[in-house]
């Protein structure tokens, strides 16, 4: 699934996780959870919670 990289940087924001979130602004955009899943989960993100932090998918995607 892609998801906008502004989306992931506002669920590492949303968490307290400023410095990943800093990070994160390398991710391509947008960033398919599972091409891009190495990178998400070195920011801590796995891409079923981040997904759930989304709404189940109600945003908008790619």
């Amino acid at each position: 699934m892609e998801i906008f990289r502004e989306q992931v940087l506002e669920f590492l924001r949303n968490r307290g996780d400023a410095d990943r979130a800093k990070q994160a602004e390398e991710l391509p955009d947008p960033v398919d959870t599972d091409r891009d899943a190495a990178m998400l989960h070195e920011l801590g993100v796995e891409p079923s919670e981040l997904l759930a932090g989304l709404g189940g998918g109600d945003h908008p995607h790619v």
